[in-house]
């Protein structure tokens, strides 16, 4: 058992006040949980006929959400797709040797780091019609997420590939690897499993800037969910206020966390290919040599 060297083992004391902080924490987040549902009732926000409209297809909420759904998904589909490619192709431009190469890839990951995504979506479909080139709101809010978010992938890629130890580059060298298969066979699948994590986040992310498509009226979630809020209001006020967005913040989380387990399996499993795939040494009878021996499969 590895002893750990960066901090030390929490003793008696220590423990015994974290476990004290651990239960204050609980009671006090399950006071305010209790506090807001009291509240929350008191007004009449829990009345199941408030929420059964959620449900009800004869109201077409439930329609409404689906297709908003779908329409949020296709954006960060093809936003997370597009932007997770083009990132890893200008994390590998950023570490070209080649000047003319690194330059202008650092010059445009930098220039969309800086400038904030409802900007960038702004310009493309407010700004472009101006010099005749005319896009739709979901071509403007996908092209937008891509551009802002290929570039903060791009440094995330970047370190990992940094982050893997120098030695397994200069090995690949002396084998006879070109560049390109040092990074394409080497580097970035150690850096992949490292970073995944952080790219998960990333992703997540984007998927929930994809509300910003609210405000070019583009029908995702949140631009849904208000103009349910706007259909209901003449005539039931705001009954049914609380409950829509509430759904609209329920899909989010759900889909949010489907694709978090999504990249934990991934995770699993490519970390338990990388210790199928190691080679433990074991004497040769004849020459006193070692021979590599694949490790079995747990």
């Amino acid at each position: 058992m590895s002893t750990p060297v960066l901090f030390d083992l929490p003793g008696p004391k220590a423990r015994a006040r974290i476990r004290l902080s651990t239960v204050v924490g609980a009671v006090l987040i399950l006071a305010i949980v209790v506090f807001v549902l009291v509240r929350l009732g008191g007004n009449g926000q829990l009345e199941a006929q408030r929420w059964s409209v959620l449900f009800d297809p004869n109201s077409g909420v439930p329609q409404a959400l689906g297709e908003a759904l779908v329409a949020t998904l296709k954006v960060a589909a093809l936003g997370m797709v597009l932007a997770t490619a083009l990132g890893m192709l200008l994390a590998v431009g950023r570490l070209s040797d080649r000047w003319w190469v690194r330059v202008p890839v650092t010059t445009v990951i930098e220039f969309f780091r800086a400038i904030p995504l409802l900007v960038v979506i702004f310009t493309l479909y407010f700004v472009l019609p101006g010099f005749g080139v005319r896009l739709s709101a979901y071509s403007a809010l996908t092209g937008g997420l891509v551009l802002y978010n290929m570039a903060v992938l791009a440094e995330i890629f970047r370190a990992g590939i940094l982050s893997v130890d120098r030695g397994q580059r200069e090995a690949a060298f002396g084998l006879g690897l070109r560049k390109s298969q040092v990074m394409t066979l080497v580097l970035l699948p150690q850096a992949v499993r490292r970073m995944l994590p952080v790219l998960v986040a990333q992703l997540v992310v984007l998927l929930k800037d994809s509300s910003l498509g609210f405000i070019i009226g583009y029908f995702e979630l949140l631009r849904q969910a208000r103009s349910l809020v706007e259909f209901f209001t003449p005539t039931f006020g705001n009954q049914y206020t609380f409950q829509l967005y509430v759904a609209a913040a329920l899909i989010y989380i759900i889909v949010n966390v489907a694709i978090s387990q999504v990249a934990r399996y991934i995770e699993r499993r490519t970390s338990r290919n990388a210790k199928a795939g190691r080679v433990a040494p074991v004497p040769m009878p004849d020459e006193g040599m070692t021979a590599p021996v694949p490790v079995p499969r747990r």
